[in-house]
């Protein structure tokens, strides 16, 4: 077991290459507003329209239309560079959030709300771009490269885990649109900062004839099914832990205690950096998998057993553990199976199906919520850490097959 110093050094040393610091803190300024977003447009159309319907189908179409653009998006950053796709890309998204704004400020007809929000979809993967420039510098260094990807996994945890309690606070103490503006000024700050680190920018791969699209790639389909799955525990978990404390009288501390399983996999993701990995990602997935599928048994348990708020976030604390080290493992095995030159669209192809699965879990979880209760819904996050296991096993396989393959003598 590594100490506390060699965690640190682990770290210590990705930030010594030269460019990284750079790239990584405006990358963060980034990728923060990630978590912004989405609350401060509901918060926004529904503090100025008073519909709370309305700003769900908003934020729900933007969502459906991330997944449907974003592989493009990604694509194009593969094949013409990071900067020259990004920045336009982002200047276009900021656009759309501004009209957004504007026509939820002036009462334009609710149309124009889903006309404009779809433009956002436009917003480049800023944490996939991240992960391809440790790829490239880290490319024959895996522990190295093992280390960045896990810190890459706990920003994410702390860009959703702070994001929207800072963007309610905006929202809350000055005005509704104050979440929206602020989220847009540091998308745009941040990928204009990112985008001028050339020097550790990968270079961009022309595609020809030959490429073909990392959908087809061995073992990576039954690993978008896993990560669809592993999407559908976090809305459902969303979902439910509001109604959950709404029943109990503590809605207000909603989002403190969904922070808790945030934490957890921040933490959790820090550590297993600075842990020397055992055996491939194609074998570790499996194993991650079937551990956040156990642990997810215990908010269930907590809900049904204890029916106390601080159990519940004790006992979600305890489940986020298993997440990083899950979407770690599961990224490293994306990079691995991605076509040489299509990395940023292979992870973005992991990302659209997280944002599928988020939605579908929501979308269960809010319908067992109506129909059972609360503390029964807890059984759709596991019952989706149950359905991430059986993909994730049959990627291990295809995926062995194909590696082997690939590095038998001719």
């Amino acid at each position: 077991m590594p100490t506390a110093t060699t965690r640190t050094a682990s770290y210590t040393r990705l930030f010594t290459i030269p460019g990284a610091r750079a790239f990584t803190v405006s990358n963060l300024i980034a990728r923060f507003p990630q978590g912004m977003f989405g609350i401060s447009a509901v918060t926004m159309i529904s503090g100025v329209r008073g519909s709370y319907a309305l700003a769900g189908a908003v934020t729900a179409s933007g969502l459906v239309a991330n997944a449907v653009v974003g592989p493009w998006t990604a694509r194009l950053v593969d094949r013409l560079g990071q900067a020259r796709v990004a920045v336009p890309a982002t200047l276009i998204s900021a656009c759309g959030s501004l009209a957004l704004l504007l026509c939820v400020h002036f009462g334009a007809p609710d149309w124009t709300l889903f006309a404009t929000y779809l433009a956002s979809a436009t917003t480049p993967n800023t944490g996939g771009m991240s992960r391809a420039r440790w790829a490239h510098l880290l490319k024959d260094e895996p522990q190295a490269l093992h280390t960045a990807n896990s810190f890459e996994q706990a920003v994410d945890e702390l860009c959703y885990m702070l994001g929207p309690a800072i963007a309610a606070l905006l929202c809350g103490t000055l005005f509704p649109e104050a979440g929206t503006l602020v989220s847009i000024a540091l998308m745009v700050t941040g990928v204009l900062a990112f985008a001028a680190q050339r020097a550790t920018e990968p270079p961009a791969h022309a595609r020809t004839r030959e490429t073909k699209t990392p959908l087809r790639a061995r073992g990576m389909p039954p690993l978008l099914a896993s990560f669809l799955a592993t999407g559908a525990i976090f809305g459902s978990l969303e979902v439910t832990t509001v109604a959950f404390a709404d029943a109990h009288g503590h809605k207000a501390w909603a989002g403190a205690v969904l922070a808790l399983q945030a934490a957890g996999s921040c933490m959790a993701g820090l550590v297993y950096g600075a842990v020397k990995p055992s055996g491939p990602p194609e074998r570790r997935h499996p194993l991650c998998v079937a551990a956040m599928a156990a642990l997810m048994t215990l908010p269930l348990l907590a809900a049904a057993l204890t029916g106390s708020l601080y159990a519940l976030g004790g006992a979600l604390l305890v489940a986020g553990m298993a997440t990083a080290p899950t979407m770690v493992t599961g990224m490293s095995l994306i990079q691995r199976l991605t076509p040489e030159g299509q990395l940023n669209e292979g992870m973005t192809l992991a990302v659209t199906a997280l944002l599928g699965g988020i939605a579908c879990g929501s979308a269960l979880g809010g319908t067992m919520v109506e129909h059972a209760g609360p503390t029964a819904a807890y059984a759709v996050p596991l019952a989706a850490a149950a359905c991430a296991l059986p993909p994730a096993l049959l990627g291990y396989a295809r995926g062995v097959r194909a590696l082997r393959r690939e590095a038998a003598p001719a």
